[in-house]
């Protein structure tokens, strides 16, 4: 089939799947995604849009039907469902196991650790008692508790700073299926997005340096801060990573980086990530359109950056209809742009856009950027 002709199909239709979509329309391809807000971000630009849950088998089934690929936005989804669109021979990217492998937290860093690549150590617990016993015994204080699935932006992980803390974190998190994993002493995280096609050519971006505030990404600085070896040991990690899940389509590895220059992998996701939003300005292929690219076979782009840059989140500052403030008194600054997501509520602490700022170095884009965070917002009016 003539690659124009390509029909993707995404699951999920926020602002990761609003971005892929806006690559693929500049391409003329077909688009149809499947989320269950009718007012999702991706609703407006997408030729079509299932509004239905993602534990929907009828809908999954409808969007194979409409698609000759399928994508995600959204790791917690049905794999279930999408075995079974693999099974009738529904072309899936990145592939339905790798997705299964990640989704599960305990399971993903089993398959890191048997690949050889470093990770902090970790263990499997299902009570108090084995917390206690980790802690005693070799991980130590403090650690991370975390849910093996379900988590995001600090949701389902709980650091225990003593023995007498474990109790409360086996508590917050609510039993289920949870890991233990020791604390990583790091002195700056960092990530590398990675980008890989069916036929195994691979594209890596430079690392970026994160910043996290609650747990939820600040700021992403790129290129990092870091020294020439242990960007080139994290750009080698990370194509290690791909290799070992024989990932197809965008990769984002997140990774603590020691004062030591030890680096370990603390996470994989199968998709676009929001730490490589700043490729979109400072990168001549962003990694929404290598994405594309990827999962409908057409050549990567060079992922060369073109400018140093600062990606700095939005969040919702209020609950209420979403209001964009400060967009006038950011663009007085040069070589800005705002990304506003189009999510119709503001809740306090959610994701409702960012913007970048291109800079001569990287200390420049982050001074200004700091002024412009000063002047723009999102706030949820009342009606």
């Amino acid at each position: 089939m003539n690659i124009i002709q390509k029909r993707v199909g995404i699951i999920g239709g926020g602002q990761l799947g609003k971005m892929m979509i806006l690559e693929a329309k500049r391409l003329g391809l077909f688009t149809a995604v499947l989320d269950p807000a009718p007012d999702c971000p991706a609703h407006s630009i997408s030729d079509r849009h299932i509004a239905a849950g993602f534990d929907d088998d009828g809908a999954y089934r409808e969007l194979a039907g409409l698609a000759d690929v399928i994508t995600y936005e959204y790791e917690h989804i049905s794999v279930k469902a999408l075995e079974a669109l693999e099974r009738d021979g529904a072309v899936i990217y990145p592939s339905v196991a790798s997705l299964k492998t990640i989704q599960n937290k305990y399971t993903q860093k089993l398959a890191l650790e048997k690949a050889g690549i470093p990770v902090p150590r970790f263990a499997k617990v299902s009570g108090v008692e084995e917390i206690l016993a980790l802690g005693d015994n070799g991980f130590g204080y403090p650690m991370m508790l975390k849910s093996a699935t379900g988590g995001y932006d600090g949701k389902g992980n709980a650091p225990i700073y003593d023995k007498s803390g474990a109790e409360g974190a086996y508590r917050q998190l609510g039993g289920g299926e949870l890991m233990a994993e020791q604390f990583v002493d790091f002195e700056k995280e960092i990530s590398i997005i990675v980008c890989r096609g069916a036929d195994g050519a691979r594209v890596t971006y430079p690392a970026a340096e994160n910043i996290h505030i609650n747990s939820i990404l600040d700021t992403t600085i790129a290129p990092a801060g870091i020294s020439e070896d242990n960007k080139k040991k994290a750009a080698e990690i990370a194509d290690r990573v791909m290799e070992a899940f024989e990932g197809v389509g965008t990769f984002c590895v997140e990774m603590f980086l020691t004062a030591g220059g030890e680096i370990y992998v603390n996470e994989v996701a199968p998709r676009p990530h929001n730490s490589g939003h700043y490729t979109i300005e400072a990168c001549f292929a962003n990694q929404f359109e290598n994405h594309i690219r990827a999962v409908t076979g057409l050549p990567l782009g060079n992922a060369v950056l073109v400018s140093p840059a600062v990606m700095v989140n939005l969040l919702g500052e209020s609950d209420g209809p979403a209001t964009l403030e400060g967009l006038r008194e950011a663009y007085r600054e040069p070589n800005v742009r705002v990304h506003f997501y189009g999510k119709t509520q503001s809740k306090t602490g959610r994701k409702m856009g960012h913007f970048t700022v291109l800079g001569d170095t990287a200390e420049n884009a982050r001074e200004r950027a700091q002024r412009i965070r000063r002047v723009v917002r999102v706030v949820g009016e009342s009606d």
